[in-house]
């Protein structure tokens, strides 16, 4: 009852559901022995999720993906170029307005590769095109964990800037690329069935959302970030974030179009084209900078990370709702 007339006011009940997470977060943050359960529940969502994938996705629109280099390289361009160019801006205009740690948080933000799960859930639940995310998320990752580092040695003078963490493609190969190619294999038996029953891929695709939101949040609210900024910088800090992914959402639907997409890459491309992983980027910030000053330069990419998965959520629940063609 309550659903129906939250949609008759045209609320979204899944950005509802997302700032409920946030809240409980803030409320009852995971702690301790709760949040090591957590992590290893949002590690088997995400497996879960891309095992699904895999039995879901056929063998052909995988390889049509990959080939699909026009649309790969406009995600790549987005992610290592577009971004840092647009970081170089935000810098040069709120240097000395706040403190040094913010302003390389967000040079650094802008230097991250895009995100893989939730860029795929939300081409997923926008009905894009699935295949070709999948491919511009995880190649994006995997050439982050290079491409990061060299940019910040070019922009952030972080001294350790060189130092690759090879955990990275670990991680990506054990939570995405096994469970997908698990699900290819189990494909012949589940395909089919994985048709006939799209409701439980998209639950797991927003449950799992929901799990990176509370987890995400929780660890800013442990680790006491949230409260090492006044308000003044951090509202600025949340506006320089929304204007940055505004920007980034106009720029990569407006060249989808002119490049005559389908609306399937278009959703794609917006979706690969405007993440940054939070995933890579709190790893890669442990060996880039000192372990005194993490906690300031994470903490525009932990808002810029809540901002745009309440944004394109939104977002594709929108793309979601158009007609079939």
């Amino acid at each position: 009852m309550m659903i129906h007339f939250l949609r008759r006011l045209r609320i979204d009940t899944y950005i509802l559901a997302i700032l409920g997470m946030v809240a409980v977060a803030a409320i009852l943050p995971a702690r301790g022995v709760g949040q090591d359960i957590l992590d290893i529940v949002v590690h088997a969502a995400i497996a879960l999720l891309f095992f699904l994938y895999g039995a879901r996705i056929s063998r052909q629109a995988i390889w049509a993906g990959i080939l699909h280099w026009r649309l790969q390289t406009l995600v790549f361009v987005t992610t290592f170029l577009l971004f840092p160019l647009i970081g170089l801006a935000i810098t040069a205009l709120v240097a000395g307005h706040v403190d040094d740690g913010l302003v390389t948080g967000l040079m650094f933000l802008c230097l991250l590769p895009s995100t893989v799960q939730s860029s795929i859930a939300f081409t997923s639940i926008a009905r894009g095109n699935v295949p070709a995310a999948l491919c511009c998320a995880s190649l994006s990752n995997l050439a982050g964990v290079v491409v990061t580092p060299l940019l910040a040695t070019l922009f952030l003078r972080a001294g350790t800037a060189g130092t690759l963490s090879l955990d990275a493609i670990g991680d990506i190969a054990l939570q995405i690329l096994l469970p997908f190619v698990i699900g290819q294999a189990a494909r012949p038996w589940l395909g089919h069935w994985l048709e006939r029953h799209r409701t439980l891929t998209m639950l797991v695709d927003r449950g799992s959302i929901l799990l990176v939101v509370y987890s995400a949040f929780s660890a800013g609210v442990v680790a006491g970030i949230w409260n090492r900024v006044t308000p003044q910088s951090l509202m600025l800090v949340l506006l320089l974030d929304a204007a940055l992914l505004a920007v980034v959402l106009a720029i990569t639907t407006t060249a989808s179009r002119l490049l005559h997409f389908s609306r399937e890459d278009e959703i794609a491309i917006v979706f690969c084209g405007s993440k940054k992983s939070m995933a890579s980027g709190l790893p890669m910030a442990n060996i880039l900078f000192p372990a005194s000053a993490v906690g300031l330069i994470v903490l525009p990419l932990m808002l810029f990370h809540q901002l745009q998965l309440m944004v394109c959520a939104a977002l594709a629940r929108r793309y979601g709702r158009r007609p079939d063609a």
